[in-house]
C-alpha cells in the first residue's frame, strides 16, 4: 500500500471521528486547546489501536484465506463505507450534543468511531501492510482531523457532519473496489 493510498484510507477512517468532533465542538461552545488535544488523543489513539488489534486477528487466520483475501478486504471496506454513507444520508439521526470530555464519554465515542478501523486492520493482515508505520500514520491523521473538528464545530456547527461521513464512506468503498480489482489482476 502506497503512502498516498494509506493517506486516503486514513482520511476515510478519520471521518467518523471528525464528524463527532464537530458535534463536540458545537456543544462545547467556547473551546480551549485542551479540548482539541483531548479529542485528538482519544480518537487518534483508538484509530491507531484498533487496526493493530485487527491486524493480529487477521494474521492468525490469513494463511487460510490468502487466496481470496482481496474479496474479504473489498467486502469489509464496502460494508464499512456503505454504512457510513447510509448514516450520512439518514435524516432521522439524533444529534449527540453532549459536551462532556470525561473519560467514560470519550471512551465510548472513541470505541464507536474506531470499530471500522478494526476491520481495516484485518484487511492489513491480508495485504501484508507494514503495520507500525500504517497505524502511526492513521493515528496522526485522525488526531489532526479530530482536533480540527473540535475547532470547526465551535465555528460552524453540524452543517458539515453528514458531508464528512459521506466522503469518508465513499473513500472506503472506492479503496475496497481498488483492492478487489488489483486482487483479480485487473491492474497493478
Amino acid at each position: 500500500m502506497s503512502i498516498v493510498e494509506l493517506f486516503i484510507l486514513a482520511v476515510g477512517l478519520s471521518m467518523d471521528a471528525f464528524a463527532v468532533s464537530i458535534c463536540k465542538g458545537l456543544s462545547l461552545g467556547k473551546i480551549k486547546w485542551k479540548h482539541m488535544a483531548i479529542a485528538g488523543a482519544w480518537f487518534g489513539g483508538f484509530q491507531a489501536l484498533m487496526p493493530l488489534v485487527g491486524y493480529f486477528l487477521g494474521r492468525s487466520f490469513s494463511e487460510f484465506v490468502s487466496n481470496f483475501s482481496h474479496w474479504i478486504a473489498f467486502a469489509l471496506l464496502a460494508i464499512i463505507g456503505g454504512n457510513m454513507i447510509k448514516e450520512a444520508l439518514d435524516k432521522d439521526e439524533d444529534e449527540d450534543r453532549n459536551a462532556s470530555m470525561k473519560f467514560k464519554a470519550m471512551l465510548l465515542l472513541a470505541i464507536a468511531t474506531s470499530i471500522d478501523a478494526l476491520a481495516v486492520g484485518v484487511t492489513f493482515a491480508f495485504l501484508d501492510v507494514a503495520i507500525v508505520p500504517a497505524i502511526l500514520f492513521i493515528g496522526v491523521v485522525t488526531f489532526v482531523f479530530s482536533a480540527a473538528g473540535i475547532k470547526i464545530g465551535s465555528l460552524f456547527g453540524t452543517k458539515y457532519k453528514s458531508k464528512a461521513e459521506l466522503v469518508g464512506g465513499i473513500i472506503l468503498v472506492l479503496l475496497g473496489i481498488k483492492i478487489l480489482l488489483e486482487g483479480l489482476g485487473v491492474f497493478g
